[in-house]
């Protein structure tokens, strides 16, 4: 795997690895005490730091995973079910 490429699988994993993280911990301010004129749905805090730091270990951990399951061919496409074999 050249670095490139590696590179783009981790932003992949990051990348959708932060939509899942983005959920977890809001309070919009519909459940809160809302400011009058603001979006009920708005965030009050969405700690967006912490977020992008626990998205970063997640995914590095995830393609961890991935890496290794390349690089000692853990996963081979023959042994997938349900996948067509070439000719």
């Amino acid at each position: 795997m050249t670095l490139t490429t590696a590179l783009a699988i981790y932003f992949l994993v990051w990348w959708l690895t932060l939509f899942a993280v983005l959920p977890f911990g809001i309070r919009s301010q519909h459940e809160e005490e809302t400011t009058p004129g603001t979006d009920p749905g708005a965030p009050v805090l969405p700690r967006i730091a912490s977020k992008l730091i626990w998205t970063t270990l997640v995914s590095a951990a995830i393609f961890a995973v991935m890496y290794v399951a390349y690089v000692y061919r853990l996963v081979d496409l023959d042994t997938i079910p349900g996948l067509p074999k070439p000719t």
